[in-house]
């Protein structure tokens, strides 16, 4: 209990960032609009479809896209606190090793609801409009969240193993922006030359995404549901068990 406290108050420390640096979040509130916005009026009409108004088929894809880069601060703000020595500082206090992480976690959680909000008000406002049941909707807004809570431990293992915040943001460009991009997220994979709709096609974000659209608008589900969470699990399990081991590593020297 001890431990789940020092990861609240962690938690709660990242988020009062927050009305000090407003700036934060600009990240998930004014970029998922803009996206939502340009995507739907600049590049929807010249997209096929079938089946599907433009924004039907790219709201799922656009939300997961965010969600996969809201916990970029993460990264920045765990390897700028190891360059300026506050992780040291934490290691002279009597709380728990694994609350800097988790509590940083936690916070990223909060932030994700500000970004789905966002991005839903933004969708109903343009158009989108779900297809589903209220059981469905709600295990889709929980896909999402999963999704941004493993991808929070990503975050966290890139953090810790870049030299300086430059050179983490550098990493997650060169990572995480061809996952999101080469996926289902803005257009029908079939649309792709033959390479590169193989590689999308084995995206776990391609498998996300489309397992949130069997969710939120009726799709074909196929076995996409469970992969994605499965997809989920498995890197939380992976990326968490890695960020620990790194950062016992790094406050053990």
């Amino acid at each position: 209990m001890s431990a789940v406290g020092d990861a609240l108050l962690m938690a709660q420390r990242n988020l009062r960032r927050i009305p000090r640096n407003p700036d934060l979040l600009v990240g998930v509130t004014f970029q998922p609009v803009m996206f939502v916005v340009l995507f739907t009026y600049v590049f929807g009409g010249a997209i096929k479809t079938p089946g599907f108004d433009y924004i039907d088929f790219f709201l799922p894809g656009i939300v997961i896209q965010m969600i996969s880069f809201t916990g970029y601060a993460t990264a920045l703000g765990i390897s700028d606190d190891l360059r300026k020595g506050l992780i040291d500082r934490f290691r002279s206090l009597p709380m728990s090793r694994s609350a800097v992480l988790a509590g940083r976690t936690l916070s990223d959680v909060g932030m994700n609801v500000i970004a789905l909000a966002t991005m839903l008000i933004c969708g109903f406002v343009v158009g989108f409009g779900f297809n589903s049941t209220p059981g469905k909707i709600a295990a889709g807004v929980g896909l999402v969240l999963l999704f941004g809570y493993a991808m929070s431990w990503v975050y966290c293992f890139v953090g810790l193993i870049a030299s300086s915040p430059e050179s983490a943001s550098a990493m997650i460009t060169v990572v995480i922006f061809p996952l999101s991009f080469v996926s289902s997220a803005y257009v029908p994979t079939d649309s792709m030359p033959k390479v590169l709709r193989a590689i999308a096609n084995a995206n776990p974000i391609t498998t996300i995404v489309d397992a949130l659209r069997s969710l939120w608008v009726g799709t074909p589900a196929g076995t996409d549901i469970a992969f994605a969470v499965l997809w989920c699990v498995g890197i939380i399990a992976v990326f968490s068990v890695l960020a620990t081991a790194k950062y016992r590593s790094t406050v053990a020297r």
